[in-house]
C-alpha cells in the first residue's frame, strides 16, 4: 500500500495495481509514522520507496534492509514485505509495472537518490492517477525509469537467517541491540553448540557471527541517527561503554563518522 500524507476515505482508496499506468507515484510527508509498521504484504507493482527525512525500515524474503535520507529502496513487483517508519517522514513512493522495463532490479535492494531521480519522483507524483499518454507525461515516466536503471546499488543490507532457531536469535538482538552476549552465550540461549552457530549463521547469512551482529548495529545506528537520535544514544543503545569506540566501529563500516554521514544525508536540499 503507498504511504501518503494522510489516510484516504475508502472511497478514495486507489490501488496502485489497478491503475493502467505503468509508473503510479504518491508523495508523503507526514510526522505519523514514527514507529508504524505495515504488516507482511504484496503487489504485481514494483514499489520504490524514496526517504528525503526520517527512515525506513523494510525486511523482504530473507533481508532487511535500512532506508536513510537520500536513499531509496526497490522492492520486486511479488516480494513479500513489511516496512516500518522511524522519525518524521518526507518522500516519494512509486509503482512500477513490472514488463514495461527489464532493466530494473529483480531482487531487492537499497539505491542512492540522485539530484535528477528524486525531481523525476517529485514530478511524477504531481501527475494524475490516469494521466494521459504518449506525451509529455510518457517522456517524464520513461526518464525516471532510466534513471531508475541506473542507479547506484548501496550496502545498508542485512542477510536475515531462514533457519528458525537462528531467527530467534536474531529477532532478540534486534529487540535487545545493547545485550553483548557473546557466540557461546547466545548458543547456550538456543540450546545449540557454538560450532552448531558458528556454521549455521555462515551458512544462512554468508557472514561469521560476529560481523553479522556488527553489521545489524551499524544498521540500527543509521536508522536511529536518521530518525533523530543523537550519537551518544545510539552508542547507549548499541551497548558500547563510550561514544569513540561505536563511532570507530562505525568509522570502519561506513568508511566516514556518524556525524559525517547524516551530515552528508541531509545535504543537497534533503
Amino acid at each position: 500500500m503507498p504511504i501518503l500524507s494522510a489516510p484516504p476515505k475508502e472511497s478514495e482508496w486507489i490501488d496502485p495495481d489497478e491503475v493502467p499506468r505503468s509508473v503510479v507515484t504518491f508523495g508523503w510527508a507526514t510526522t505519523d509514522f514514527d514507529g508504524i509498521e505495515l504488516d507482511l504484504h504484496r503487489h504485481r507493482k514494483g514499489q520504490i520507496l524514496l526517504v528525503q527525512r526520517g527512515a525506513l525500515s523494510c525486511e523482504v524474503e530473507g533481508g532487511l534492509w535500512i532506508v536513510p535520507p537520500r536513499s531509496a529502496v526497490w522492492i520486486p513487483g511479488g516480494a513479500l514485505h513489511t516496512v516500518k517508519a522511524t522519525g518524521a517522514l518526507q518522500g516519494y513512493n512509486a509503482f512500477v509495472d513490472p514488463d514495461i522495463d527489464a532493466r530494473l532490479p529483480q531482487v531487492c535492494c537499497a539505491v542512492s537518490v540522485t539530484p535528477l531521480l528524486r525531481e523525476l519522483l517529485a514530478r511524477s507524483a504531481r501527475l494524475p492517477a490516469l494521466y494521459e499518454e504518449g506525451g509529455a507525461n510518457s517522456r517524464l515516466v520513461a526518464v525516471l525509469l532510466d534513471e531508475l536503471a541506473a542507479a547506484q546499488v548501496e550496502t545498508l543490507h542485512l542477510p536475515m537467517p531462514g533457519d528458525a532457531r537462528l531467527r530467534r536469535i536474531a529477532d532478540l538482538m534486534m529487540a535487545s541491540p545493547a545485550d553483548r552476549g557473546t557466540l557461546k552465550t547466545w548458543a547456550k540461549r538456543a540450546g545449540m553448540s557454538e560450532r552448531t552457530l558458528a556454521r549455521l549463521t555462515s551458512r544462512e547469512t554468508g557472514m561469521s557471527f560476529g560481523r553479522w551482529r556488527q553489521h545489524l548495529g551499524v544498521m540500527l545506528a543509521v536508522k536511529w541517527l536518521a530518525g533523530g537520535a543523537s550519537i551518544q544514544q545510539v552508542a547507549a543503545n548499541l551497548g558500547y561503554d563510550s561514544v569513540p569506540s561505536f563511532v570507530t566501529m562505525f568509522r570502519k563500516a561506513l568508511g566516514t563518522s556518524p556525524s559525517r554521514y547524516m551530515a552528508e544525508r541531509h545535504s543537497g536540499g534533503m
